[in-house]
């Protein structure tokens, strides 16, 4: 797995929970606040597709997950 991907895969998995704990008409519904964290994480994903700094990434890297997308394709890096 990609750092990449590992990140896709763990925003993804931060807004479906947000979400069913923050909507009303969840049945796992705990409050409306934890909408504020899917705004985080939309916000998070915005600042680094702007930036390129994603610290999701950063920790991802030291846990040794595995590199990019242009390596895992053969492209050797710049």
């Amino acid at each position: 797995m990609t750092v990449e991907r590992a990140v896709r895969m763990l925003a993804g998995t931060f807004v479906l929970l947000s979400l069913a704990l923050g909507a009303p008409a969840s049945p796992v519904y705990v409050s409306s606040w934890f909408l504020w964290f899917t705004a985080f994480v939309g916000a998070n994903l915005f600042q680094s597709a702007l930036t390129g700094f994603c610290p999701a990434a950063t920790i991802f890297r030291k846990l040794g997950v595995g590199g990019s997308c242009s390596v895992e394709r053969g492209v050797e890096p710049q």
